[in-house]
């Protein structure tokens, strides 16, 4: 991610690197210019050093959002974390571990199935998330400059689905 510029062309619109000094490494004002990898950061920051190296990074797919092989950064379904007693591995164990903590996110309502109330109440709570952190002065309503301020953002990071529909009008 930090130097992979030359495959994107075949997607059509180049990648930007995040790696703007290009020192081969993602600092946390690097990382800032992504919100979702600067929440994440000290998480895949292993070594502790305060940079991202290129094998601390999630790898991505061309169409996703977890990338790698299968996804989450070369570990299939399993994800990043689920390597628990850290051994490059990944167990039986460790794997319905990891499979276990995903439903339970997954199950909203807590009724032991993922179903259509559950992905709608993520789809509200990921919502009032969004409104939240764009609303910045916190006054329950978005002007139009916290909405500019949102679709920068999203122009930036390649955008989301959806965002634009759920925001409500902007005040004036």
């Amino acid at each position: 991610m930090a130097q992979d510029n030359a495959a994107p062309a075949a997607q059509g619109k180049p990648r930007v690197s995040l790696d703007a000094n290009k020192d081969g490494v993602i600092d946390r004002q690097e990382a800032a210019a992504r919100p979702r990898l600067a929440e994440r950061f000290d998480e895949l920051d292993r070594n502790k050093d305060g940079k991202l190296q290129r094998d601390e990074l999630p790898r991505m797919k061309h169409h996703g959002r977890h990338g790698g092989r299968g996804g989450h950064g070369g570990f299939g379904f399993a994800g990043p974390n689920a390597d628990t007693d850290k051994d490059g591995r990944i167990s039986k164990a460790e794997a319905l571990a990891a499979a276990t903590v995903h439903f339970e996110r997954m199950d909203v309502n807590k009724d032991g199935f993922i179903d259509k109330a559950d992905r709608e109440a993520m789809a509200k709570q990921h919502r009032e998330a969004w409104f939240k952190r764009v609303d910045t002065d916190g006054d329950g309503k978005l002007s139009q400059a916290e909405l500019d301020a949102a679709k920068a953002e999203r122009g930036e990071r390649g955008g989301h689905r959806g965002h634009d529909a759920a925001a409500p009008a902007a005040k004036k």
